[in-house]
C-alpha cells in the first residue's frame, strides 16, 4: 500500500514538473515568434529602383502575340515574373501565380529565357490562360535579374512598386502587399510599425 501511494506522489510530482516545462517553452517559442520578423520578398540592389520608371518594351510574345512591358498599361498592375522553363521553384510557384492574377485582378507576363524545345515542353504542360509568355534575354538584363524566380511588380503606370526573389506564396502575396500598403517591402512596413509604436 505504501508504494503505491510513493508512486502516485510521484507521478503527480513528474505531471507538475512536465507541465511547468511546457509552459517554459510555450514562453520561449512565443518570444521567438514575436522578435522573428515574417520576410517578404528578398529585395537586391541591383536593377531599377522601386519607384523609378520601369523599363519600356514592345515586342511578340512566344505566341507572335505583341506585349507591351513598361509605361501605362490601361489601368491595372502588371506582375512580371522572370523565371525558365527548367526552374523546378518556377514550376510549383506557377498555379499560385495563375490564382493571385485571378484573385488579384492584375496581368502577368513570365519573360523566361533559354532553348526553344525548353518553352515548347513547359507550354505544353501548363495551361497559361490569361498570362502573357515572353522569351527574352534582354528584358532580364534591363532589370539586372540576377536570380529567378524573381518578381516585379508595376503599377498602371509603368512605375515599380514592388520587386524581389519569391520563391514561395507568402513572397508573391507581399510583392502585392507592399504596393497596397504603400511601402517598398514587407520589412520596412514592420520596421515604420515599430517606430510608431515606440
Amino acid at each position: 500500500m505504501t508504494f503505491l501511494i510513493a508512486s502516485n506522489i510521484l507521478l503527480w510530482i513528474a505531471f507538475l514538473g512536465v507541465t511547468v516545462a511546457l509552459l517554459g517553452l510555450m514562453r520561449q517559442v512565443g518570444l521567438l515568434h514575436e522578435r522573428s520578423s515574417p520576410m517578404g520578398a528578398m529585395i537586391t540592389d541591383h536593377g531599377p529602383d522601386i519607384g523609378d520608371a520601369a523599363p519600356e518594351f514592345e515586342l511578340p510574345d512566344y505566341f507572335g502575340q505583341g506585349v507591351k512591358i513598361g509605361g501605362a498599361s490601361g489601368g491595372r498592375p502588371t506582375l512580371l515574373m522572370f523565371t525558365a522553363p527548367t526552374c523546378p521553384v518556377c514550376d510549383k510557384l506557377f498555379p499560385i501565380i495563375k490564382s493571385i492574377a485571378r484573385a488579384e485582378k492584375i496581368g502577368v507576363v513570365m519573360i523566361s529565357d533559354g532553348a526553344p524545345e525548353e518553352h515548347a515542353r513547359f507550354l505544353e504542360s501548363h495551361e497559361l490562360g490569361q498570362i502573357r509568355y515572353v522569351v527574352s534575354a534582354e528584358i532580364g538584363m534591363a532589370f539586372q535579374v540576377g536570380k529567378i524566380p524573381y518578381g516585379v511588380l508595376l503599377d498602371a503606370e509603368g512605375v515599380i512598386k514592388a520587386k524581389g526573389l519569391t520563391n514561395t506564396r507568402e513572397h508573391l502575396e507581399s510583392l502585392l502587399e507592399a504596393d497596397k500598403t504603400g511601402f517598398a517591402s514587407l520589412q520596412q512596413f514592420i520596421a515604420s510599425r515599430k517606430q510608431n509604436a515606440a
